[in-house]
């Protein structure tokens, strides 16, 4: 099953290293920064940016996993760890990147 097509788990536990590369390789435009993984989203202005958040939060809210967010006028940085599993790196934040990514596209094809 894709990550796009999990949902989060309360508890979820920290990944092991050697599960990250597999993991990472689905969502390639994410990096791994320390304890939590991030990705900077580029919009045309700052309209483009609040509505990609807006799409974003309804997302974290059905998922209850809640990111990091800077934003600024034509990007948005997202970037997720989970606090319960020790601020580390869980399956959570794979699965919301992955669906960051699928909001990301679906609004710049628009």
């Amino acid at each position: 099953m894709s990550l796009l097509e999990q949902h989060c788990t309360h508890g979820a536990p920290a990944l092991r290293s050697a599960e990250l590369p597999a993991l990472m390789a689905q969502v390639p435009d994410w990096q791994v920064d320390g304890n939590r993984i991030a990705r900077a989203f580029e919009f045309r202005d700052y309209h483009e940016t609040i509505a990609f958040v807006n799409a974003l939060a309804g997302m974290i809210h059905l998922e209850d996993h809640h990111p990091e967010l800077t934003v600024r006028y034509r990007h948005c940085i997202v970037a997720w760890t989970t606090h319960s599993a020790g601020n580390a790196i869980s399956m959570n934040d794979l699965i919301c990147a992955a669906k960051a990514d699928a909001i990301y596209e679906e609004r710049t094809r628009a």
